[in-house]
């Protein structure tokens, strides 16, 4: 029996051949479907489920079904599909980002604004793509959860499928804490304020993600804490209860605080004034919103950790422009 660990597109096969694939440590505990649509590019979604529904899919020449598990050793055998091949112009230039912390399970990083997480949605990559082309030798590397592309800061991603179902776990059962700065305009009052709204998503008729309060929408709940105050600026962090898109940006659009510089959310006619600086205060030209500190176990050592990334350079100086704060 042929094994092999790489999908051969077809231009390469003289006929189109099943492949048999065996599975590494770093693959195995997930899902069939969700393997097989990663590693099939190209392939329509339907039709991986139509090929596993009628059984073509084998596991160690026994057919399963799409909520088999695969354990380490397991033998794949997949039919002969034909698989996209990528185009030449979407290739990830490699690059590298500041790092926070790493070791054989974990890799976390600083991530700058305006750099997206992942292509899709009209970016051809984002930093997943980008850390893979850097790390050509890297068994595994996916990412743990996102940020939005304007949003800077501490971005996980795994090493090991093992660390990445530990940390999902985790995030899933309410045992991580991320606590992000954001800068707001407005008279805020409170010390600490629970914002709870329920949030439900659509996409625009140009294909754009958004995210609205409405009733019947997801249950939401962010914690935000004054660390600053100015006469019309307030800065904030926000302890995020539950994990939804657009969270931060909508809960505080909703309750009358913008933030400085959100271009889907955002004052418009202010976010555009703040792009020039004026006598009492400097420049601001992206988003005010940074994922400064995330509490978690790491998945191996079970030690709790607690990571931190500093202000970026942009939005430290915007804060020194203001003067001293008035609380």
């Amino acid at each position: 029996m042929a094994i092999q660990n790489d999908v051969v597109p077809p231009s390469s096969q003289q006929a189109l051949q099943a492949q048999f694939l065996t599975i590494a440590e770093e693959e195995a505990g997930q899902r069939i479907d969700n393997y097989l649509l990663r590693i099939c590019k190209g392939v329509p979604k339907s039709h991986v489920y139509r090929i596993l529904r009628s059984g073509e899919v084998r596991v160690n020449k026994g057919r399963i079904d799409q909520l088999y598990r695969l354990v380490e050793g397991d033998v794949v055998r997949i039919p002969p599909i034909r698989i996209a091949e990528k185009s030449s112009s979407q290739v990830a230039p490699g690059a590298e980002f500041d790092i926070v912390f790493e070791d054989t399970h974990l890799l976390v990083i600083d991530k700058p604004a305006g750099v997206a997480v992942h292509g899709g949605s009209g970016v051809s990559y984002g930093v997943i793509e980008q850390l893979r082309a850097s790390r050509p030798q890297a068994k595994f590397l996916e990412l743990v959860h996102r940020l939005d592309r304007e949003t800077s800061g501490l971005l996980l991603l795994a090493k090991k499928r093992s660390a990445l179902t530990n940390l999902h776990e985790q995030m899933r059962d309410g045992h991580t804490d991320k606590r992000y700065l954001t800068m707001v305009h407005g008279d805020w009052i409170n010390k600490r304020q629970h914002v709870k709204l329920p949030l439900h998503k659509y996409t625009t008729a140009d294909g754009e993600r958004r995210v609205v309060v409405q009733a019947g929408g997801m249950e939401s709940h962010t914690v935000f804490n004054l660390k600053r105050k100015w006469q019309e600026f307030a800065l904030l962090e926000a302890e995020l209860k539950t994990g939804r898109t657009h969270q931060i940006r909508v809960h505080l659009a909703s309750s009358g605080f913008p933030i400085l510089g959100d271009d889907k959310y955002g004052d418009f006619p202010f976010n555009k004034a703040l792009q020039k600086g004026t006598a009492t205060r400097g420049a601001l030209k992206r988003m005010f919103l940074h994922a400064h500190q995330i509490t978690f176990t790491h998945p191996d050592s079970g030690e709790p950790m607690t990571l931190r990334a500093p202000l970026p350079a942009e939005c430290e100086r915007f804060l020194v422009s203001l003067g001293q704060a008035v609380a």
